[in-house]
């Protein structure tokens, strides 16, 4: 009962965050993303880790600051959700500004969205599912508790006509629908156990990487595009690049391989916004010892 209450309680302060100007929600992330830093000492030890791994000659102090922002916009793209899903849809436009290749998107050809771990992730498909006029999919793991799970569904379901996957919707039901052109909006940049996954080198060091980019792509005879979504002062920006000419190839690995190495060109440009407090290096090799 006390945990209902409270998800009730954060839900409507989500509600009253959506009518706050932005700047103030985001001085408001701010506060948060610090004391989260300071007290959840387990996630940041993760952080500085990662950063250590994938950029060794970083100085301790470069990483430090890195992953101090990485929580802060971690927070602040939390709150943001408040009003992605309950401000008003011209106040919502007005946030998200959609550039780039977006003819990739338009029409009806198979599409793969390649849609990495950064920060403004529900933002980049509130963006696509409010402005482009397509049948948008993704994959979606169900939440424990029942009250939260619901707001975030209804939350993302919110504009345009969208379905999201559960697990138990299986492989073939995602690529019937990607072959009849529902764009599938993929985020396979993280460690989901080795039993599933290939070892391909992620910044030099070797991670478990789940091929789905490559299958999908495959199975749906689908082109692949990359949608970047960067945390702005006045909202979102939302990036569509051109699609990879040269994928899927017939090697999954060397596909998940090179996912990988054009994903690094993507954190490059703003790494303090990627989701680095995941245990990307959880999982190791036969013989290697672990990180964390």
């Amino acid at each position: 009962m006390l945990s209902r209450c409270w998800s009730w309680f954060g839900i409507g302060v989500m509600h009253f965050l959506a009518l706050l100007p932005l700047a103030w929600i985001r001085a408001l992330g701010c506060l948060l993303g610090a004391l989260l830093y300071l007290l959840v000492r387990p996630r940041r030890r993760v952080a500085n880790t990662n950063l250590r791994l994938c950029f060794p000659d970083w100085s301790a102090q470069r990483i430090r600051a890195v992953t101090f922002w990485t929580f802060v916009h971690f927070a602040q793209s939390w709150l943001d959700r408040g009003w992605l899903w309950h401000g008003s849809a011209q106040r919502v436009r007005r946030r998200l500004t959609l550039s780039g290749a977006i003819h990739e998107l338009q029409g009806d050809a198979p599409t793969v969205i390649f849609a990495p771990h950064f920060v403004g992730l529900d933002a980049g498909w509130t963006a696509l599912t409010q402005q482009l006029p397509r049948y948008f999919t993704t994959i979606y793991t169900d939440q424990s508790d029942k009250i939260l799970d619901a707001w975030i569904l209804a939350g993302r379901q919110r504009f345009g006509a969208s379905r999201l996957f559960g697990r138990v919707d299986g492989v073939k039901t995602i690529v019937a629908a990607l072959r009849v052109g529902q764009p599938l909006y993929l985020l396979p940049d993280m460690n989901f156990g080795p039993e599933e996954s290939v070892w391909v080198p992620f910044y030099g060091v070797l991670a478990a990487t789940v091929p789905s980019l490559s299958r999908f792509a495959k199975m749906g005879r689908a082109k692949v595009v990359p949608v970047l979504t960067q945390m702005t002062r006045h909202g979102y920006e939302v990036r569509v690049l051109p699609a990879w000419t040269d994928f899927p190839s017939a090697d999954p690995v060397a596909d998940t391989a090179l996912m990988n190495r054009r994903l690094q060109t993507f954190i490059d440009t703003m790494p303090d916004q990627y989701f680095w407090v995941h245990k990307r290096f959880k999982d190791r090799p036969p013989g290697e010892a672990g990180v964390y």
